[in-house]
This record gives structure tokens, C-alpha cells and sequence, in this order.
């Protein structure tokens, strides 16, 4: 029997390319009235309070967030401006070239995929119009969950609606929010994508003491799940991490 029955990704930065905010986020901040730096920084010191879903639904979140920066816009500027912000999301998400063909290629071999994902009310709402969607077996988003990597009921969640124990999952993310010693505090097998590209990626929390598998690309995610493979002895796991820059989430 195969050593993994399912592997699970991380979203931004691992099924996507690096992510960076692009010039929409500009755009969502001066329909609330708000200096887009200012936006920028309170979008950024309040990360985990937004992706843990407790602060209501888009419209309320934003609201939350103009208190923060000092502003109140009117009802129609907040209904505007996460319309706004769902298209800025969008824009800045690029999925990696490999994403599509190594979930299918998983879905061949019969192991079962799905995303965790630390995000807020964007991704749900488009990932079902994303190439990968009908690749993945289990979603777990933290902002309908209510909490955060590396917090394990997220890992936990998408092993249960898998039908899996968690050491038949392997866990592949960039490194952010501590995902991967959570993955493992978790019972998972982790590994962390070092593509050079992160190097730029946006990152909160990073795994920075992280000393497992590493991988150059998601297609090296196919080594680990061969079924006569150690991933312990395979020469993916030694990819030199100077090679890839430096751990980002």
C-alpha cells in the first residue's frame, strides 16, 4: 500500500506563483477614503483577526478594518469596495504552470487532494471558478473554520472529511503561519515548497526553523508519493534550500 493515501497544499504561494499585493488594493482603499498605505498597513497587522472569521462576513470585516485605519464610508462605499477587493484578490492570484498537471497526475495514482488555506472571504468565493477546483477532493478555508494555521483542527477538518488518518496525508505549503510544524503536530508528513520565486512572496509567521523535505517544484511532490519511495531517502527532500532563497509563507 501506497505510504500516503492523500496530499494536501497550501494555496497562496504554493498552488499559486509568489503573491504580492497588486495596484487593485489601491483601488479598494480610496473607495473607502482611506490612504492606500494606511490600508496596506492595517490589512497587514490584522491578518489572523480577518482569516479567522470572526469578525462577520466581507462587508463587516471591512467595516472593521476602516475603524482601524480611522475612516467610516457609507454603506455604499463598503458594498463598493469589496466588490473592489474580491477582483484585487482575484488579479493577484497565478497559478503555478505545475499545479494542474501534478493534481491531476495525483488523482491518477489514486490519492485524494485538497487545500488549507489561511485566507479571508475572497478564495471561497473564486476558487470554484479556478482550473484546480474540480482536482481538489476537500477545501478548508480558516475564515469558515474560525481559526488559523497552525492551530491542527484545520489540519484535522480535511483528514476527517477525507476519511484519512493524518499519517496517511502529506502536507506541502511554502512555509507560512507555522503550517508546517502544525502539519506535523498534527500527525501529517510535511514538506515545503522552496520555489525561487517565494523569495518575493507575502508572508506572515514563517516556518523559519523548518528543517524537513524541502521541494524545488509540486511536480517533486509526485517523488514523495511514489509508492517504493522513502521520502527520507529521496533525493527531493535534499534540495538544497540556498538554491531556493529564503523560507517566505
Amino acid at each position: 500500500m501506497p505510504r500516503f493515501q492523500a496530499v494536501l497544499f497550501d494555496f497562496f504561494g504554493t498552488l499559486t506563483r509568489s503573491v504580492q499585493r497588486g495596484v487593485g488594493h489601491q483601488g479598494t482603499a480610496r473607495l473607502l477614503g482611506c490612504p492606500p498605505d494606511t490600508f496596506t498597513a492595517v490589512l497587514d497587522r490584522t491578518f489572523y483577526q480577518r482569516a479567522s472569521g470572526q469578525l462577520g462576513n466581507a462587508e463587516a470585516t471591512l467595516r472593521w478594518v476602516c475603524a482601524q485605519a480611522g475612516v467610516h464610508p457609507s454603506d455604499g462605499a463598503v458594498r463598493a469596495a469589496v466588490a473592489s477587493r474580491h477582483l484585487a484578490v482575484r488579479a493577484d492570484t497565478r497559478l503555478r504552470p505545475d499545479a494542474v498537471p501534478t493534481l491531476a497526475r495525483l488523482r491518477q495514482l489514486g490519492l485524494r487532494t485538497g487545500v488549507i488555506s489561511d485566507c479571508t472571504h475572497e478564495l471561497p468565493a473564486f476558487l470554484p471558478d479556478l482550473a484546480i477546483a474540480p482536482l481538489l477532493d476537500v477545501r478548508i478555508f480558516s475564515v469558515q473554520v474560525g481559526r488559523c494555521k497552525p492551530d491542527p483542527e484545520l489540519y484535522l477538518a480535511a483528514c476527517r472529511r477525507l476519511g484519512l488518518a493524518p499519517h496517511q496525508c502529506l502536507y506541502v505549503g511554502d512555509g507560512g503561519s507555522q503550517e508546517l510544524t502544525g502539519a506535523e503536530r498534527a500527525g501529517l508528513t510535511a514538506a515545503r515548497l522552496a520555489a525561487p520565486d517565494l523569495a518575493e512572496h507575502m508572508v506572515f509567521n514563517a516556518d523559519l526553523g523548518w528543517r524537513g523535505p524541502l521541494l524545488g517544484s509540486l511536480a517533486e511532490v509526485l517523488t514523495m508519493v511514489d509508492a517504493g519511495t522513502d521520502q527520507a531517502e529521496s533525493p527531493t527532500t535534499r534540495y538544497a534550500a540556498t538554491a531556493a532563497g529564503q523560507p517566505t509563507g
